[in-house]
């Protein structure tokens, strides 16, 4: 069995993403209230805590340098399906360069990210209380989301958004390419699989032109 990797420390993953002091500052203050708020509610997994840096701030941040260059001053509009503790979409607000909409049903999760919105000052990003099926439509430049769904049920939520241009960026686990294939027997898209950078079994799927097939 290949042995686990030490924990990722801010330091480390500030060097690797190249993240300014104030990014790295802000994100710091995001894993003290996610720390704080996991004691009284589930937001993450039991145990990733103690490599959150890797877990979750760095698995999120790799999404990233994967978001299209658009022409708006804001950069792309996000929206972040189901987003639980804003993964990875609270981390991409931080980073900046984009819009970001959180898209998250349970009241509690979305009491604790107004609180992480709030003090990681991240003044791009939206909240919204909201079953994603129940929220009404507007123009997105990328869908996100994080172990959410099945990619076919992914697609299907995501629907009302997607456009054209619409791009999709899924991190998945190791059922990637297999959910991929059974997707593809009912709908073409063009897809990227694009190997995680924090965990071996896991993909980042890049999806665009998604259509139903006839």
């Amino acid at each position: 069995m290949t042995e686990a990797p030490p924990p990722l420390s801010p330091e480390e993953f500030a060097r690797t993403s190249v993240i300014s002091p104030e990014i790295l500052s802000r994100l710091r203050i995001y894993v003290d209230v996610l720390a704080k708020w996991q004691r009284r509610i589930n937001l993450v997994g039991r145990g990733t805590l103690d490599d959150v840096w890797r877990r979750h701030i760095q698995d999120s941040a790799q999404v990233h340098p994967l978001l299209p260059r658009v022409g708006a001053a804001a950069g792309p509009t996000v929206i972040d399906m189901g987003t639980g503790a804003g993964f990875p979409g609270l981390v991409l607000a931080i980073i900046g360069g984009c819009t970001v909409h959180l898209v998250e049903s349970d009241s509690r999760k979305c009491a604790f990210l107004l609180e992480a919105i709030r003090q990681t000052q991240a003044d791009n990003v939206h909240l919204h209380t909201v079953r994603m099926e129940n929220l009404a439509p507007f123009p997105v430049d990328v869908i996100t989301s994080r172990a959410l769904a099945s990619l076919d049920r992914l697609i299907a939520m995501a629907g009302p958004f997607l456009a054209d241009d619409t791009l999709c960026l899924f991190l998945k686990g190791q059922k990637a390419e297999e959910e991929l294939t059974d997707t593809l027997k009912s709908r073409t898209m063009d897809a990227v699989m694009i190997q995680s950078q924090t965990d071996p079994s896991g993909t980042i799927l890049r999806l665009s032109n998604i259509q139903q097939k006839p």
